[in-house]
């Protein structure tokens, strides 16, 4: 078996994806760590209670739903099953949910026999502390599924009867299984319906698309040799839609999540794509002429790519502005900086 999960592109970075700071209240003075739910025996750990655990060291590969893996990442932490002992689960607990200290509540759930078996509790990674994007003072790690089942500054830890979908699965239409080497990426019971895309294509107006509901969520689509009848695609939530030969010319794409959409061939001369999403999309043979990446997340963003036969297909890229981005991946950054200042 490879090394990589498919879909996957191996870095020695660590890219930080998904929200990056935790509730601004919380401090090691205050944090706590609770265990509840169904269990016999709830308990509370300060921060240094948890420090005086016995810690242990944890190897594994990390592979984020954007397309990155960093392989044989060592975390120092302690197993959840070493926690779940002293909560003594009952009988009829079969779920744990995982909550965060975060300002969107984020929270994500496993199965109990799944969770005991992989999941770890870390505060370090690579031998240096965890960062507060990263989920300082404690996260969750979880080997075998992709890093969105793995929660940033865990505050609560509760067993369940019965499952409850997670941030990312109930907003972002996540996969609930998340196993990697299925790409098990998307929930395709959300995707877009060809009804549903054609109607979206001739829509003159989004504005019903930028609720922030789950539903705004357009997955999936066939959008391939589109010219939207407006410029203004601001906002929207456009994931994993083909947008081959698409006409996004002048588009104002600011503040879009377009993460693992596919570009190629498509034009997108002179288009403002300030703070949008754009981790995993493949810009590999589109026309980025002019377009504008300022504060646009670019962890596992392709620009180019190298053909089964050996050709490099790459995004035209002549004045294109690419300024306080994040994410970049080792090869893609190079190509950038051989035509573009990366600021």
């Amino acid at each position: 078996m490879s090394s990589l999960p498919p879909g996957q592109t191996e870095t020695r970075k660590f890219p930080t994806t998904g929200e990056t700071a935790p509730l601004a209240s919380m401090s090691l003075e205050n944090w706590r760590l609770i265990v509840e739910g169904v269990v016999d025996a709830p308990f509370t750990l300060t921060y240094p209670e948890f420090l005086t655990l016995p810690q242990r060291t944890l190897v594994m590969d990390v592979h984020c739903v954007t397309g990155w893996s960093h392989l044989g990442m060592a975390f120092e932490g302690l197993p959840l099953a070493d926690l779940l002992d002293r909560a003594r689960p009952q009988p009829n607990a079969r779920f744990v949910e995982f909550i965060a200290y975060s300002a969107r509540g984020h929270d994500t759930s496993l199965p109990l026999d799944v969770a005991r078996e992989q999941c770890w509790l870390i505060h370090s990674a690579d031998g240096a502390p965890l960062t507060p994007a990263h989920g300082f003072p404690l996260r969750v790690v979880t080997p075998g599924k992709y890093f969105y089942k793995s929660l940033k500054w865990v505050h609560r830890i509760v067993l369940l009867e019965q499952e409850t979908l997670g941030f990312w699965e109930r907003e972002s239409a996540y996969h609930n299984h998340a196993d990697p080497w299925n790409e098990e990426r998307y929930d395709d019971r959300a995707r877009f319906s060809r009804e549903a895309t054609r109607a979206f294509r001739q829509l003159e107006t989004f504005d019903a698309y930028r609720q922030g509901r789950p539903q705004d969520v357009v997955l999936k689509a066939n959008l391939s040799n589109w010219t939207p009848r407006t410029r203004d695609l601001h906002g929207l939530q456009l994931k994993s839609c083909n947008f081959r030969g698409a006409d996004l010319s002048h588009a104002n794409l600011r503040g879009a999540n377009l993460t693992r959409s596919v570009f190629r061939g498509a034009s997108l001369r002179d288009a403002d794509l300030t703070g949008a999403d754009l981790e995993g999309a493949d810009f590999s043979g589109a026309d980025l002429t002019g377009a504008r990446l300022v504060d646009a997340a670019l962890s596992s963003t392709t620009f180019f790519r190298i053909t089964q036969k050996g050709a490099q297909i790459s995004a035209m890229v002549d004045g294109m502005i690419v300024r306080g981005c994040s994410g970049l991946l080792e090869a893609q950054e190079a190509f950038l900086m051989r035509f573009v200042e990366v600021l």
